[in-house]
């Protein structure tokens, strides 16, 4: 049976490859803004929202090829209360992390997997991240450095490269924090779908 990865995320990839997938990856291209949008408007929190964005990917792409199983995943960051998305410049970045600076955010990601017009099988997992509190300098330098990292993931930062640099403490599953709740992903197309080692 064919496999595919909704999503060119090069970190959801990686941890798929590692783990010894067979698959291909296709982008979705939604107006996940859109979808964000209409998900707050009706009161949904971050682990709903997540798991919406990630549905709507998997969908999209089992639509286009049937038969295949589909992993669609996202996440999202909330502090405060709040949704983050992605920093559309450097000094939107810096401004970012200004804001996250000594204080602790969450990680939500979700999963699914779907084939033809349903979805299968979902998950959700949340980390918990503390930023120690860097001063200026240290920020800029880290703005300087990171480059095209701060707009590709929503925090301004990846943390398996020099973004690891800006936290005190980490609660939650690796994986999670990365964006792909990789440990049931594998035990469902384990168990479920015959998938695996």
């Amino acid at each position: 049976m064919s496999l595919i990865l909704a999503s060119q995320s090069k970190a959801r990839t990686e941890m798929l490859r590692a783990a010894g997938l067979k698959f291909t990856a296709l982008p979705a291209d939604l107006d996940e803004a859109s979808i964000t949008s209409a998900a707050l408007e009706g009161g949904a929190g971050p682990s709903e929202i997540a798991a919406r964005l990630a549905a709507a990917k998997a969908l999209h792409i089992a639509g286009e090829n049937p038969g295949a199983l589909i992993i669609g995943a996202d996440q999202v960051l909330e502090y405060d209360g709040q949704l983050l998305s992605k920093a559309a410049s450097p000094e939107d970045a810096k401004a970012k992390l200004q804001n996250l600076c000594g204080k602790t955010h969450h990680l939500i990601s979700a999963v699914c997997v779907a084939k033809n017009d349903e979805i299968l099988w979902q998950a959700a997992q949340s980390a918990a991240l503390t930023m120690h509190d860097f001063n200026d300098a240290f920020l800029t330098c880290y703005v300087e450095k990171a480059g095209e990292a701060l707009m590709r993931s929503v925090g301004a930062y990846e943390l398996e490269s020099l973004g690891v640099q800006l936290f005190d403490k980490i609660e939650g599953d690796y994986f999670t924090i990365l964006g792909l709740p990789l440990l049931p992903l594998l035990k469902y197309l384990r168990e479920e779908e015959g998938i695996g080692l």
